[in-house]
């Protein structure tokens, strides 16, 4: 992987994306959790009038790489609010998980 990297043009990354893992997953809710070496984060597909939830996907990161991925979003927020008009939230509609045993923040 080293000899990859150094024939790369400017160090540049070279990202694959299978076609299952294009079709991506909806979430609908995403729940964080955290210890002190890592964010997991809990992406859910609720469907109404059903009593479960799916976790759809799991993502479990370090946490500089969690400050990265929450400094991104907010700079694509901002960038869509800019093209798009501001992205408003309804309050009423938070649902709010039951906490699963750790720190937990609603996303």
């Amino acid at each position: 992987m080293e000899d990859q990297a150094k024939t790369l043009p400017n160090n540049q990354l070279q990202i694959e994306l299978s076609a299952e893992v294009a079709r991506g997953v909806y979430s609908n809710l995403a729940v964080i959790s955290h210890s002190d070496s890592e964010f997991v984060v809990d992406f859910i597909q609720i469907i109404s009038g059903t009593p479960k939830a799916e976790v759809r996907s799991r993502v479990i990161m370090s946490p500089q790489n969690m400050k990265r991925l929450l400094l991104a979003m907010v700079e694509n927020v901002e960038k869509y609010e800019r093209q798009h008009g501001e992205i408003r939230i309804n309050e009423k509609d938070v649902i709010l998980p039951p906490n699963f045993g750790g720190p937990v923040g609603i996303a």
